[in-house]
């Protein structure tokens, strides 16, 4: 089977193609990890600047906290207002593409409205009916997350299969094969929580994501792969740390073991060191040759 090159926005991802960085931007004060949140202009316009220059790829901006414990839900008006008021900032001082992440129809639109041209949807376009409406109308770049709302068993072949519903749905919708990256949604495999969007599931979570790091060659069905370890909570349990703060050599070892294992694109809180790690690994594992 030949491994599938995307284009997120005009970046193309997977296979030959440099590992690239998606930088965080969290507009949402409820966010778990507190020293990312930016919602002011200036912060905005501060962070991406230093982003692009420290060779972020992608920025992907949120406007609602998805942690699985944590109770956090906006309204939609609330969550638009903070993407789009992101959006219009990023694009008054960089060209980077943005992507969104977001699994509501509504702030899908308004995003795509405005010239975004990724949509990163947590619950693999399942969360929201009208998602396919909106996803039909622009054809955007997609990174399509492992998520279901019943209830799993939370093994590798679980997240494969919940990951092709979720190929299933996009190309039901018009989108093509070189549109898609897949994210297998490491952090947000649970066996209960306080949000709404995470996946139950029977098995221990931490070990899943464990194996879902360790299998990522098995999980990308020739599709690139996205990652999201920064500042997670398994780093947090492995570390016994349970300060955010203090996560940021716990990731960056997961990204490398994520790179080196197959990960295409990594999105990170930290840019810069990110970027670092991500080069040596990338470098020392021949990693292009094995693909």
């Amino acid at each position: 089977m030949i491994n599938h090159v995307a284009k997120l926005g005009n970046v193309s991802v997977g296979e030959n193609n440099p590992v690239r960085i998606m930088g965080i931007l969290n507009t949402s004060p409820e966010s778990f990890y507190k020293k990312s949140i930016k919602s002011t202009k200036q912060q905005i316009v501060n962070t991406v600047k230093q982003m692009e220059i420290d060779g972020a790829d992608f920025i992907d901006v949120g406007g609602m906290s998805t942690a699985p414990y944590l109770s956090t839900s906006v309204s939609e008006k609330i969550e638009s207002q903070r993407v789009l008021n992101a959006i219009k900032t990023i694009q008054n001082v960089s060209n980077l593409p943005i992507s969104v992440d977001t699994c509501r129809a509504s702030v899908a639109r308004s995003a795509l409205e405005n010239d975004v041209e990724i949509i990163n949807d947590i619950s693999g376009l399942k969360y929201d009916a009208k998602m396919i409406d909106v996803i039909k109308e622009y054809t955007p770049s997609l990174v399509l997350c492992a998520f279901d709302s019943k209830r799993v068993i939370g093994d590798i072949q679980s997240t494969k299969n919940l990951l092709k519903d979720s190929i299933k749905i996009a190309k039901t919708s018009g989108i093509s094969s070189d549109k898609i990256v897949l994210d297998p949604a490491v952090g947000f495999f649970r066996k209960s929580g306080k949000g709404s969007f995470f996946t139950k599931i029977k098995s221990d979570w931490l070990e899943r994501d464990m194996s879902v790091i360790q299998n990522l060659k098995s999980i990308k069905m020739n599709y690139p792969i996205l990652i999201s370890v920064s500042n997670k909570s398994f780093i947090g349990k492995l570390l016994g740390k349970e300060n955010v703060s203090d996560r940021l050599f716990g990731s960056i070892a997961a990204e490398v073991v994520s790179v080196i294992n197959g990960a295409d694109i990594i999105r990170t809180h930290n840019v810069a060191q990110t970027k670092d790690a991500v080069v040596i690994a990338s470098k020392l594992s021949k990693r292009n040759k094995s693909l």
